[in-house]
Parts: structure tokens; sequence; C-alpha cells
């Protein structure tokens, strides 16, 4: 095989390397004070949320086959927020908080090129910093879920179906994907911006631009596009069919719609139904879990295909780059 002269030429494996930067992140993540106080943050909310939910379905509601769900739901005075309403406020945040600096902390310490100067590539690199900071949200999380089953099972005295850990584990399974989006988004910023407080903003931006305006925006562009001239009934779904595309594209909408699905066994469709969809349906039955599952798998994997194309971008970027000592 002719080599060309100059060309520089990898050798072993890409990976090489690749745990000991995973290991290396988890350690100074959980470790670092940054995450300590947002830890903090989110316990107490989940402490409180779901105290005041305990509460409340211990003075409201009877018997009720999907009681353990409703911890999650049930949103109560004087807070009027449910738990999973704060975790997809905190979670953007927190991911962010973890990944804006992971490229550009780097070179501002000048240690970028002394750590490529090992037997690490660039592609270990990146995805080991990527693969430590999800494990770390993956470690709260499960944390987090632990106490919050642990805290209902011993203030409701009612031990959860198989069902219902089944439908909990979903929903942490899809907190832990929308989380994976915003941490890919901090660290594709991280790359595009040498400045921490640069990609931390530009991620900021675009987390509050989908959390206040997009549903604003979505509003306005199906008004714009298939407007209601006469009231007819077709005009309406269309326009109803239309501002649903748009808003799923956000990972707000994709998410609190997988949230719904999963942690409310009665949800039976997202979006408009008409009347002759409901004919044979057996209303107030509630779903099985794959049924659940099949209603909201492409909101899952769109989640996923957002993750992926965040991080292919960041990677292409990252390669792209020159690195100087």
């Amino acid at each position: 095989m002719i080599r060309r002269e100059g060309t520089p030429q990898r050798e072993g494996s890409p990976w090489t390397g690749l745990w000991a930067v995973v290991v290396k992140e988890m350690a100074d993540h959980l470790s670092s004070p940054r995450m300590r106080v947002l830890e903090g943050l989110i316990l107490l909310t989940a402490i409180g949320t779901v105290y005041l939910a305990i509460q409340n379905i211990r003075q409201t509601i009877g018997e009720d086959p999907f009681l353990f769900l409703r911890l999650f739901t049930t949103a109560t005075e004087p807070l009027n927020y449910s738990f999973v309403a704060f975790m997809g406020f905190l979670i953007p945040l927190t991911a962010i908080a973890l990944g804006f600096d992971a490229i550009n902390g780097e070179y501002n310490r000048r240690t970028l090129s002394r750590v490529l100067a090992q037997p690490i590539y660039r592609d270990a690199l990146l995805l080991g910093k990527f693969l430590g900071a999800l494990f770390t949200l993956t470690i709260t999380l499960a944390g987090l879920w632990l106490l919050v089953t642990g805290l209902g099972i011993y203030r409701l005295g009612v031990i959860p179906s198989g069902e219902e850990v089944a439908r909990s584990l979903l929903f942490l399974l899809a907190t832990v994907a929308y989380a994976a989006i915003w941490l890919a988004l901090a660290m594709m910023f991280s790359v595009r911006f040498r400045q921490p407080a640069t990609s931390a903003m530009a991620a900021m931006a675009v987390w509050l631009f989908f959390a206040v305006f997009w549903d604003i925006i979505v509003r306005i562009v199906a008004g714009i596009v298939r407007p209601v001239q006469y009231g007819f009934g077709e005009e309406q779904l269309a326009q109803a069919q239309l501002q649903l595309a748009l808003s799923r594209l956000s990972p707000n909408t994709l998410y609190a719609e997988m949230i719904l699905a999963f942690l409310n066994p009665q949800v039976r469709a997202l979006g408009p139904v008409l009347l002759t969809q409901l004919e044979g349906a057996i209303l107030g039955t509630p779903l099985p879990l794959s049924q659940s599952l099949l209603l909201v798998w492409p909101q899952l994997t769109g989640l996923t295909a957002a993750v992926l194309i965040l991080f292919a971008a960041t990677y292409v970027n990252f390669q792209r780059q020159e690195v100087r000592a």
C-alpha cells in the first residue's frame, strides 16, 4: 500500500482512551461545585413537588389503578407545577451547564494540545466528554427516580405495579434523551465558540427560543399559511394539523408528548381526533404499555435523531479545527 509522504496515518483504534476520558469527565462533573449546586436545586424541587403531590393524592383520590404515576403529574398549591413540569425546566439548564465549556474550556486552559499529544484521538476525546456528561446526568436522574419511588411507597403505602414501574422507567429514558439534546447542543456551541460565556449564552438563547417563543411563532405561521376564512371544519383541521407539525420541531413538544403518553395511560391519541376515528373505541379504558410506546415511538425516534445530528455536526466542526500548543 502506497502512502503519500507527509500524510499522517492513524495507528491503532481511534477510540483508544475513550473510557479513560469518560471516567475522568464523570469524576470531574460529580465532584464539581457546579454540579453539586444543580443537584441540590433539583433535589429540593423534586422533594417539594412530590411531597405536595402525595398530600393531594392522599386527600382527594380514591381507588386508582395508576396511583403511583400521579406522583409525577399532580400539581398542587402553592407551586402549581408538577414534578415533570419542573424537570422540563431544570433538565435543559443542567445539561447546558455540563456541556457549554467542554471543549473551549480545554482551549482556554491550554490543555487540549497536551491531551491530544497522548494516545487519544479527537474522536475518543469528543465522544468521551459527551458520554461522561450524559452518564453523569443519567446517574443523577436515576437517583432522583429512586428517591421519588421510595418516597411515594413510604408515604402512600402502595406498592407500584409492574406496568407503573415500566412506565416510569420509560419516562426516565425519555428524560435522558431530552437531556442529551441540550447537552449535544451545548457541546456544539462549545466547539464553535472559543469563549465559554458565548457558548453558554448561545445555548441558553436556543432553549429560551423553544421554551417561550416557538409556540407563538407556530400559531402565527399556521394562521398565515392555513387561515380559517369561512369557519369550515376542514380549514380548522388543516390549521390544527399544520400547527401540530410545526410544534413538533421543538424538542420540548416531543418530550411533553412522550411523558403524557407514558404517565397517563388514558391518553389514546396525540393531536386532533375526528369523531369518525372514535367509532368502536372504548373510552375510559387505559392503553396497554405497548400501545402507549407505539403511540410515541416517532417522538422518541425524533429525539434520538436530533441528538445524533447535533453530535455529528459537532464532530465535523471539531475535526476541522486546528489545535495549537
